[in-house]
């Protein structure tokens, strides 16, 4: 029997009894591989989303970012981020020969990377087991992010090579139109339930150190992120942390382009698969949409988040992000 299939939309969370006082009391710090960050949100690794002056701004101040993959090659983003000494560099890479080369030069100049995200449409597939076995060989101190993916084997496979956090979801941004397409995706709140029950139990033995052995494989959940409560039911599905992109794409300050519609002003939001990103018509599977400025600059935004998560919170019945592994949910469509 085939269950309906789950959007964020399609299901709300119940409230538990709570010994919370003041909902500012509530702690919205999350630990990334022995790193810690003030949420568990991160804007989408996308061109009109982040730029490198924005992920300047959240290193300096313990946001965690990661740097899109599109304005300068690998080796030129580490370089400058190495030279200026950021407190955390986060950047992507592909998966061609010169994203190898790359981390390969990058390696014997012993250049800096804290994560670097391995960020390809489909990430279940050879090109990725090759590349996240490279980096491990080359800089096997840099944690690793991979994705996309969509199924509990693809976390497990992409665990198995060597990823140390799983980016998991297709075709469930806004901006994407893989699902019209290809007809291939998996709406949101069902797919981060499913690959949330990969365990690490299935890795080989020389990619992690025995303690681990039996703890569910890190993810994060990336796509389909409409509203600031969103971001408590991917958690309660099981994500570790949250991509989004349309919402930090509507700041005032994000990269994205300015314009006025009616009269209200926009954002000219698209995806990394798009014409407007690839600089062809090849294999497009997204789309530019001008969407509603919130008015509101990444600070203020970051900071509405957290009050919102807090609040969050303290309707789960806890103190701190732990709270949601106990909250649960009903469809309501």
């Amino acid at each position: 029997m085939q269950y309906k299939q789950l959007k964020y939309e399609d299901v709300c969370l119940l409230p538990n009894y709570s010994e919370c006082y003041y909902r500012s009391d509530c702690a919205t710090l999350t630990n990334i591989c022995g790193k810690e960050f003030k949420l568990p949100i991160i804007p989408a690794n996308m061109k009109s989303v982040i730029s490198m002056d924005t992920a300047r701004w959240m290193s300096e101040n313990d946001y965690f970012y990661i740097m899109h993959r599109f304005d300068n090659t690998l080796a030129e983003t580490v370089t400058i981020m190495n030279e200026q000494s950021w407190e955390n560099i986060s950047v992507s890479v592909g998966v061609k020969i010169e994203d190898k080369r790359d981390i390969l030069n990058l390696s014997k100049y012993k250049s800096r990377i804290d994560f670097l995200t391995v960020d390809i449409a489909h990430g279940h597939c050879d090109r990725m087991k090759s590349m996240l076995k490279h980096i491990k060989k080359y800089m096997p101190n840099t944690k690793v992010i991979a994705g996309n993916v969509a199924t509990t084997t693809a976390v497990q496979d992409l665990a198995r090579w060597g990823a140390d956090i799983v980016k998991v979801g297709i075709g469930q941004g806004s901006p994407c139109t893989t699902k019209d397409k290809t007809g291939f995706t998996l709406p949101m709140f069902s797919c981060v339930l499913d690959c949330a029950n990969a365990y690490a139990s299935y890795l080989d033995e020389e990619l992690i150190a025995p303690e681990n052995n039996n703890l569910p494989v890190p993810i994060i959940a990336d796509g389909g992120i409409k509203c600031n409560g969103d971001i408590a039911k991917a958690i309660v599905a099981g994500a570790d942390l949250v991509m989004a992109g349309g919402m930090f794409a509507a700041c005032i300050d994000s990269p994205a382009a300015s314009s006025t519609v009616n009269d209200i002003p926009h954002k000219a939001y698209f995806g990394s698969a798009s014409a407007e990103n690839k600089g062809h018509s090849n294999h497009v599977e997204g789309k530019l949409t001008n969407i509603c400025s919130n008015n509101m600059t990444y600070k203020q935004k970051l900071g509405e988040i957290k009050q919102d998560l807090q609040s969050s919170i303290s309707y789960a019945g806890g103190e701190d992000l732990s709270a949601f592994k106990n909250v649960d949910y009903r469809r309501v469509s």
